[in-house]
Formats: C-alpha cells, sequence, structure tokens
C-alpha cells in the first residue's frame, strides 16, 4: 500500500515539474548575436525588448534598453507583462527574454509568451539564452546596462547607468 502511494506522489511530483511543450515555433527564437546587432545599430527600428526575469537579474545588469515586466511564472508579472505591452499594436516587435537558468528549465518564458500570444501579439520572438545571462549575452559583450526597473525608477531617478 505504501509501495502504491509513494509511486502515485512521485509520478504527481514529476508531472508537475515539467515544463510541457514550448509554446513557440522553432521560428521564434531569435538569437543573442543578432538581437546585439539591431540594439546597436541607429535605424530606429528597435524591437520592444522584455525582460521576464526576477527583479535581481534586472537590476544588476540587463539588455540595454530592455523593460521590466517581473517574473513569467508569477501572477503579478504577467499582470505587469499585460501592462507593459497595452499600448503596443499588436503586430509590435516584441523579444521576451529571461536567463536565470538554462532555458529549457526556466519558469518565466513560457508563462509569459503564452500570455502574449492569448492577447494575440503575433510578432514575440523568445531570446535564445540555452545557458544564462551571464554566459550568452554578458560575456560575449552585448550591451547592457545596469539598474533599477521603472518602480525603483520613481524613488531614486538615480539609480540606472548605462555601460
Amino acid at each position: 500500500m505504501r509501495t502504491r502511494i509513494f509511486a502515485a506522489l512521485l509520478t504527481t511530483g514529476l508531472c508537475l515539474c515539467q515544463q510541457g511543450p514550448d509554446p513557440w515555433a522553432a521560428s521564434a527564437f531569435m538569437d543573442p548575436a543578432a538581437l546585439a546587432s539591431i540594439l546597436k545599430s541607429a535605424d530606429g527600428k528597435q524591437p520592444h525588448v522584455i525582460c521576464v526575469a526576477f527583479p535581481i537579474l534586472y537590476k544588476t545588469k540587463h539588455i540595454v534598453r530592455a523593460s521590466f515586466a517581473g517574473p513569467g511564472s508569477k501572477a503579478e508579472g504577467l499582470e505587469a507583462l499585460k501592462k507593459a505591452v497595452a499600448g503596443l499594436d499588436k503586430n509590435a516587435d516584441i523579444v521576451l527574454y529571461c536567463g536565470c537558468c538554462p532555458m529549457d528549465h526556466c519558469p518565466n518564458l513560457r508563462p509569459a509568451f503564452r500570455v502574449l500570444a492569448e492577447l494575440g501579439y503575433k510578432k514575440v520572438r523568445v531570446l535564445n539564452i540555452p545557458t544564462n545571462m551571464a554566459t550568452d549575452w554578458s560575456a560575449k559583450g552585448y550591451p547592457t546596462e545596469a539598474g533599477a526597473y521603472e518602480g525603483d525608477r520613481n524613488r531614486n531617478p538615480l539609480t540606472r547607468t548605462a555601460k
């Protein structure tokens, strides 16, 4: 009897821990080098880059000009994401990224992507960060800045610095 209960609990736990299939097509992946190149260009056609990571990761170092929505794994992060895109056209170029951990384990990207798809945004891409932001972005010298997210900037406008 105990063995069956343990097996049932183990199976349930394993099912709940799985991320499930990716909600995006392979064509929705964006290579970090491609985004870095776009961000360095001055042609004015910049995508809306949105960080759906945990606040400390954004505050420490984030992609230059990226906005912060909050962790996609939390209801308040998804609500912040909805507010961040509320004024955007449904065909706006949006790039989501997290980088908290290897992408196949990321708890934030999948829920954030699903929310934008449900809201009808048609050009949402996911920055392909297979390991983490430090390895796949910062260590390669791609453009970053350190600083607070919007809520913190309202309290102290000097907390944001660009690199």
